[in-house]
This record gives structure tokens, sequence and C-alpha cells, in this order.
């Protein structure tokens, strides 16, 4: 994983922490800070000191961050009076060097507070399919093949996010003789789509 970069923090003003706890899922606790540069930290373990860093494109931030906008920057409950199952503690906090707002939540009936959790989530698939990724390429490259179906998955599904993260390992892999054919086929044309869209 890259390391953590130190001027993350320091970015324009405008930050989310989205942090999610539940206990007995995989990952059991994950962390999201997102800047409004796009910069992003993600971290599956409090304890982290070498998280991953990715940058989002302008518009995801700024789709993730509108939607902050229009929850008053987490200064209103969200929690729905119904009773539901646990779905796992999520957290919004936003801090914009003045005094931080956070909201704590089960599950909300609010439009603007799911969809803005869809986003996190996305972020979620996206950084576990990278780790998978990664992990594969340098321990286990007869896993590659599967590890590409799986980030073709959630591209299909429209929820990869941060695409061009990916793109260094997926050339890695198509360059590579050490990887088998049709894996390199794959990283290659999926190298490509990417490229394509930026």
């Amino acid at each position: 994983m890259m390391p953590a970069a130190g001027t993350l923090l320091a970015g324009d003003a405008g930050r989310i922490v989205y942090t999610k706890s539940f206990p007995g899922s995989t990952p059991p606790w994950i962390e999201i800070t997102l800047e409004k540069s796009g910069a992003a930290v993600y971290k599956e373990d409090p304890k982290d000191e070498n998280p991953l860093t990715f940058d989002l494109s302008a518009d995801e931030a700024g789709q993730i961050f509108a939607l902050a906008d229009k929850l008053d920057h987490f200064t209103h409950p969200l929690e729905s009076r119904l009773k539901v199952a646990n779905m796992g503690m999520k957290t919004f906090r936003y801090d914009d060097g003045q005094a931080p707002h956070e909201v704590k939540f089960n599950y909300s009936e609010n439009i603007d507070a799911r969809a803005l959790n869809d986003w996190f989530e996305q972020i979620v698939d996206s950084e576990r399919a990278f780790i998978d990724l990664e992990r594969t390429v340098h321990y286990d490259k007869l896993g590659v093949q599967d590890a590409l179906l799986r980030i073709e998955i959630v591209r299909d599904q429209k929820r990869l996010v941060a695409q061009p993260q990916f793109l260094p390992l997926l050339d890695r892999v198509a360059m590579s003789e050490s990887f088998l054919h049709m894996a390199r086929d794959r990283a290659a044309a999926l190298a490509e789509k990417i490229r394509a869209e930026k």
C-alpha cells in the first residue's frame, strides 16, 4: 500500500470523515477521510499506520460534498425511528476548520443520507477490490485472474470509483510474462477502458 500523504490533512477547507463499525462483517470497521480536493485515505484498522491513499475525481468528490451540503454538514439527526436490524453504526463527520459536526446512525430514511452512505460503500467496494488485486499481484499470481474478474463486476455495476489508482497494477500484470496470458489480456483491456474514460 502507498504511504499516507503527509499533507493530506492540510488540504482545502472541508473534510468528511466516514466511519462504520459492524462487528462480524468484513471488514468489521472502516474509516474513510475525504478532502474537497478528492484526496482520500482508507483504513480498516484504527491503528493502521500505513493506510491506503488515493484520489477521487473532481466529479466524484463534488457529488459527495454536495450531499454533505444538502445535509447541512451533519448538524441534524439522521437516525430513523423505525425498528430495524443492526446494519452497522455509521458516522458522518464534517470538519471545515471551525467546530466539527458529526452524526451517527444505524439506518436513515433520509434520501440524501442514504445516497451519501452509498457513495462511501462504493469507495469500500473499490478499495477492497484494489487491496485484493495488490495482494494477488504480489503473493498469488494464479489468483490475479479472479481478482480482475471481481474488479470488472464492481465496475460493471458502476460502483468502481477512483479508477486511475488501478492502472499501475493493471499495467504491471499486462506487461509481465509471470502472469497467466488470460490475466494479462484482461488487465490490458481493463486498463484501456479506464484510460479511455479519463
